[in-house]
């Protein structure tokens, strides 16, 4: 039984190859036995949802599909996307034991940081919602099914699209170019348009994101918990969010110029950056630090007071590629191999990039001493873990020990272990589902 589960979940893995990650050709992945997977007193059985998991895809199962809803109220209070257009979401209702529970997951997308790549954006799904897809496919923590996602598969679940460009914080436009940078109005009008088709009755809620969406996850945190009551259960998560402020491997700081370049283009006419972005990052950062090193995670976290998951691996591929490694910095194409693919690293561009975990750990060390915190850090090649099937819970998906990424998550939440998890340094896990660009 346990070979089939092995056969089925890298069936399943080849299949997610071609359904959600348009930005490679395929991926490949290394897993020994899965390990063994707990049991718990809480109606959620993970042993029993694997074996589900494995019949349900024996019978091909396809995923659900949840059609676009424009919300009409948003062009009255100029919450609109990159071009104008309306912002959306997509929402699958909850029933029984999770009728009142909302889980609202922020989509990613890069960012824009100059006119050109803006104008560029407002032209696709990620700047104008005439050029979103009608339907999308509910997989990973939206799956509807118990033995895809045992904890939230009944919740009411919704996937907010991604069309400002700056991880819905800027509050700002641009005449000449005709462009809006509106992303705290498109927080602000799909929360209301939420809160008035019911999660204003919500018991329990969490807030989730992947890569730019999960840093937007970390910086509206707080304003998400206080949409709701005092009793109610509300928690945050963010998925290959945690982006850090370092060197790339030429000494240049990349990554800062990039969020340098959102930050002062979403600020308002008159430069005066209190009314742009910096008033909707986390004041207990901008306070202390210029709002541009705020929009990174590694000091944002530490004014978030509500509690907060980071789900990331510690050799993120994205990070890597445009981060760490890019081509602007790469000069004679010595990482050109290794960027792409890690079995191509050379053994001074591994002990580059274990640098960076450590860099990562050190980043994260006064979160983690917070019990109402929680961590699962794994030593994958790989961005965003929790919106594929393949990684978030299937046989044989990424465990750090006995524990994968959705039995963590919900042993979190639900506050049923406190989950601190690194993983040992690559390349010791053999559960990744690593990321082969080609």
């Amino acid at each position: 039984m346990m070979t089939l589960y092995l056969w089925l979940g890298f069936m399943y893995g080849l299949m997610m190859c071609s359904l959600t990650w348009k930005c490679v050709n395929c991926f490949e992945f290394e897993h020994s036995q899965p390990l063994p997977l707990q049991d718990w007193n809480n109606n959620v059985t993970y042993k029993a949802a694997a074996e589900a998991f494995a019949y349900a895809y024996a019978r091909r199962t396809p995923p659900l599909m949840v059609g676009l809803t424009l919300v009409n109220a948003a062009a009255s209070k100029g919450a609109v996307c990159l071009d104008g257009s309306l912002p959306g979401y997509h929402i699958h209702r909850g029933y029984g034991s999770g009728a009142n529970s909302w889980l609202v997951q922020l989509e990613g997308g890069g960012w824009c940081n100059s006119i050109r790549k803006c104008v560029f954006s407002k032209k696709t799904r990620h700047g104008s919602s005439h050029y979103m897809e009608k339907q999308i496919p509910f997989e990973g923590i939206l799956s509807n099914k118990a033995e895809e996602n045992p904890d939230f598969y009944n919740w009411n679940r919704v996937k907010v699209r991604y069309c400002d460009g700056g991880s819905f914080s800027g509050d700002s436009q641009n005449e000449a170019a005709q462009l809006y940078f509106r992303g705290q109005r498109i927080w602000s009008v799909v929360m209301e348009d939420l809160m008035s088709k019911g999660m204003r009755y919500a018991n329990q809620a969490l807030l989730s994101g992947c890569s730019a969406g999960g840093l937007a996850s970390i910086l509206h945190c707080d304003e998400f918990r206080h949409l709701f009551p005092r009793t109610a259960r509300v928690k945050c998560l963010s998925d290959a969010g945690l982006f850090l402020d370092v060197p790339d491997i030429s000494g240049w700081r990349t990554l800062r110029y990039m969020f340098a370049g959102v930050v002062t283009l979403q600020k308002n006419y008159v430069f005066n950056l209190s009314q742009g972005m910096q008033k909707n990052l986390p004041q207990g950062c901008t306070k202390r630090f210029n709002p541009i090193m705020c929009f990174f995670p590694q000091r944002s976290i530490a004014s978030v007071r509500t509690p907060l998951f980071l789900v990331n691996t510690a050799y993120d591929t994205w990070q890597i590629q445009v981060s760490l490694a890019p081509a602007s910095a790469d000069h004679h194409g010595n990482w050109n191999g290794c960027r792409k693919n890690y079995a191509r690293c050379t053994g001074s561009q591994i002990s580059f990039l274990q640098g960076f975990r450590n860099q990562m750990l050190y980043a994260v060390r006064g979160f983690s001493r917070l019990k109402k915190n929680g961590l699962f850090i794994n030593s994958c090649f790989a961005h965003c873990q929790t919106e594929r099937q393949d990684t978030w819970f299937s046989p044989g998906s990424p465990h750090i020990k006995s524990k994968g990424i959705a039995e963590s998550v919900g042993n979190w939440y639900f506050d049923r272990a406190v989950i601190m998890a690194i993983d040992c340094p690559y390349p010791c896990d053999h559960t990744c589902h690593h990321l082969v660009f080609k």
